[in-house]
């Protein structure tokens, strides 16, 4: 059967759902107790931080020929500040250190925190 020659499908059925009523605090408690009183959503939401220590710019002869042990060297000093990277955005920057045997970056440039509280507070 062609989509031509196609009868349109009954349009589905919707039906009201009954919900129970919750009981809450009074209305003179309702002011002074909150149910999660610090919780913010988006602070549990995880994400991967990427940081950028520089870039090298060559063609892609130039990498094909690369060999083993070959030293690019990048645009950016040793003392120079890393980019915190989310996202394909600079979030912040910092100093590139050891920690034990791994890396890790001490945080030097911030961004002006965000608010995100509700309009309540």
């Amino acid at each position: 059967m062609s989509a031509q020659n196609a009868e349109p499908s009954p349009a589905p059925q919707v039906q009201p759902i009954a919900l129970s009523t919750l009981e809450g605090p009074s209305s003179a408690e309702a002011g002074t107790q909150r149910l999660l009183p610090s919780f913010q959503p988006l602070h549990q939401v995880r994400t991967t931080l990427q940081v950028c220590v520089g870039s090298a710019t060559m063609t892609v002869g130039e990498l094909l020929a690369a060999k083993s042990q070959q030293v690019l060297v990048l645009d950016r000093s040793v003392d120079q500040a890393v980019d915190l990277v989310l996202e394909g955005q600079v979030v912040a920057r910092g100093q590139l250190v050891a920690v034990g045997d791994r890396f890790g970056v001490k945080l030097t440039e911030l961004p002006a925190p965000l608010k995100l509280s509700s309009s309540g507070e």
